[in-house]
């Protein structure tokens, strides 16, 4: 180690912010530093922060002064720092570094820069670079999952996201070194990939000319990986040809979460998501017929600036009608450099939360049925921790995604990061509970 600093980083924001940071940890462990996640013992504090909407950076900027109120070092990495580079540097003089979501690679030598006495801004105007599997990782999650980037940015501009903004157009990876890092993966013990980037459906368009996810899911079928997840499926991308590749490869769990953000054409319009109006009935009836124990989850945006009552209650039938497994409902955040801040016929924040409320007011029986169904089958759980109050285990069965779907709280024996079976027997609006069925 020499006399290296000690860095901690404090991770906050999505899971491709977690990827990004898992990189930076194994950059930096790769160059001889110590990592500790204590950061009081540590010289400098490595913040990856969030911009997505006001909540996280309020967040991110909670956590800034704190640390520098304690005096700490500061590296301000990630979505934030992308955004207000030069503001963060005025403000907050215990910040000796910036870095932008697409030097995070760059790491090592920002911190050998500081060292000597530099104050250091390095970030690129447009974001292009994307890690692959010869770039170290060391991962944050429990010992059984992992996520894995197919591709980072994103080529549509929605009027309510600034992340292209901030993480630049889509650039894919090859499917060779997807599954090279997938198989990596298997070799450490990891027993459920969740595949990420803005826009799954849309991976390979890029470099292949056309998306290329059938394909992609079908070479990962060849992975001795017992669940492959996949996240932000596009409707308009769930082509016949991706459902037979899910319905054909029997690691890839049938579980799709499908970006919504609303029900109603002129909505979605004013969105600038006019394509997907015409197609979300069809395509979940679609998705259902094909895949009949397909787990669905969605998000919705209400408040969105022009949002009526009608329109609100066309998404309330909206999400009756398809009886959704999971939904998350966020009320509309106006950020500034989007074409949304500016738009007239705001919504007040009290009808936003009073519609968020009414909106999971009707899901709440939804999802309490659809785990219901669940009770007295035999399925498989990944078992991720001990609950230390109660003695029993949490884990998690395919239905259930990490941190933003329900658990499974299991009695019995299992060893932490393997999958066994567990015979569900009771089941609330949002977890599951079983035993531990003995093989023997």
């Amino acid at each position: 180690m020499g006399d290296k600093p000690t860095i901690a980083i404090s991770h906050l924001g999505c899971e491709k912010n977690r990827i990004d940071t898992e990189h930076m940890l194994g950059l930096l462990v790769e160059a001889g530093y110590g990592v500790d996640t204590n950061e009081e013992l540590a010289d400098y504090v490595i913040v990856n922060t969030c911009s997505f909407i006001e909540a996280a950076r309020e967040e991110s900027v909670r956590t800034l002064v704190e640390l520098a109120e304690e005096n700490k070092k500061i590296v301000i990495t990630g979505c934030m720092a992308q955004h207000f580079q030069e503001q963060l540097l005025e403000e907050l003089p215990e910040a000796v570094a910036v870095v932008g979501t697409g030097d995070y690679h760059k790491i090592v030598e920002v911190i050998e820069r500081v060292e000597q006495g530099e104050r250091v801004k390095q970030i690129s105007a447009e974001p292009t670079y994307i890690a692959d599997e010869t770039t170290p990782r060391y991962r944050t999650t429990t010992e059984g999952v992992a996520y894995l980037r197919v591709a980072e940015g994103c080529d549509y501009r929605c009027a309510f996201c600034i992340i292209p903004h901030l993480r630049g157009n889509q650039r894919s990876r090859t499917i060779e070194s997807i599954v090279a890092e997938a198989q990596e993966l298997t070799r450490q013990g990891v027993k459920e990939i969740i595949l990420i980037s803005q826009i799954t459906t849309n991976y390979g368009l890029d470099i292949y000319g056309q998306p290329k996810l059938a394909e992609l899911l079908r070479a990962l079928g060849k992975v001795d990986v017992p669940w492959i997840r996949m996240h932000y499926a596009y409707p308009t991308g769930l082509t016949p040809e991706v459902i037979a590749a899910i319905q054909e490869t029997p690691n890839v769990l049938p579980y799709l979460d499908l970006p919504l953000q609303h029900s109603h054409p002129e909505i979605l319009r004013s969105m600038n998501r006019p394509w997907q109006g015409r197609v979300n009935d069809g395509i979940i009836d679609r998705i259902k017929t094909a895949l009949p124990t397909s787990v669905l989850r969605t998000t919705f945006i209400v408040g969105f600036p022009g949002e009526t009552q009608e329109h609100f209650q066309h998404l309330l039938e909206f999400t009756e009608r398809h009886e959704f497994d999971h939904v998350g409902v966020f009320t509309f955040s106006p950020e500034e450099g989007t074409p949304a801040y500016n738009l007239s016929n705001q919504v007040p924040q009290e009808v936003m939360a009073e519609r968020r409320h009414k909106l999971m007011e009707i899901q709440q029986p939804i999802s309490l049925q659809r785990n219901q169904q669940e009770i007295g089958k035999i399925v498989d759980v990944l078992i991720e921790q001990e609950n230390p109050e109660g003695g029993e285990l949490i884990g998690r069965s395919g239905r259930f995604s990490p941190e933003v779907d329900g658990q499974v709280y299991v009695k019995g024996e299992a060893r932490l990061g393997t999958i066994v079976s567990v015979k569900i027997d009771n089941a609330d609006a949002y977890d599951l509970y079983g035993q531990v069925v003995n093989s023997n």
